[in-house]
């Protein structure tokens, strides 16, 4: 199948290697849901193939394909809860990233 640039895929799963959280839309996507950084963007990326899941999620709006994305994972819960609080994995991998201890537990 060809991507047909819904920006879903952008939008709905999380990317480590962009430090993008699940149901978060990803900085580098442009408002015609366009790479800004094709040329380079990181192999997860470039690995990722348009597939069936385009067909399920089929819908008008990006809003509503991110939504059938995440229902039809189970992920809709936690995109709320990553939304509300933040990604608790994304804080942990730019702590490691960046060399600091984790956070002393009493």
């Amino acid at each position: 199948m060809e991507c047909t640039r819904c920006g879903a895929c952008c939008v709905a799963p999380d990317i480590a290697a962009l430090d993008k959280p699940l149901g978060l839309r990803c900085p580098h996507l442009t408002e015609d849901n366009l790479c800004s950084v094709y040329e380079r963007r990181p192999s997860v990326c470039r690995q990722y193939e348009a597939d069936e899941v385009c067909r399920l999620i089929e819908a008008p709006t990006l809003d509503e394909r991110v939504r059938k994305y995440l229902d039809l994972f189970g992920l809709t819960a936690e995109a709320e809860a990553v939304r509300e609080q933040g990604c608790p994995s994304m804080r942990a991998a730019r702590r490691l990233a960046s060399g600091r201890p984790p956070p002393r537990r009493e």
